[in-house]
């Protein structure tokens, strides 16, 4: 298997400890920078979609099985938690502008320079 960013975040958000634990915790506006191979990739991404930014969680601990989120130990695939075997971010995000290689969207947690392995559009009932 083989994975292969797309992009990375630029984000205010550069601590761990300090960052919200989700989107809808107070997470600010972010970033998501594409590399220039990817750009046809970004056609029709647009101001107002809800997408789905998948990223690669480079400073998560792959030894973690179970953990403490909010509640008693639970096993780590029961959770959102970013310590995990394989650490695959999943953020539900708004799309606010597009401005060449750079998409600004709402609500990212994930931390400055993660990188992004994928961006999906939101199907399906508006929240």
């Amino acid at each position: 298997m083989e994975l292969q960013p797309i992009g990375h975040v630029e984000s205010p958000l550069t601590d761990r400890a300090s960052a919200p634990r989700q989107g809808d915790e107070g997470a600010p506006e972010a970033w998501l920078v594409f590399a220039p191979e990817y750009a046809r990739g970004m056609r029709e991404l647009a101001p107002g979609q809800d997408v789905l930014v998948l990223t690669w969680l480079d400073r998560a601990d792959r030894s973690v099985l179970a953990v403490h989120p909010r509640r008693p130990e639970t096993g780590v695939f029961a959770t959102r938690s970013p310590d995990r075997p394989n650490p695959i971010g999943v953020h539900r995000v708004t799309i606010l502008a597009v401005e060449g290689l750079k998409v600004r969207v709402a609500r990212l947690e994930a931390l400055d320079g993660t990188p992004v392995v994928d961006v999906k559009p939101v199907l399906g009932a508006e929240r």
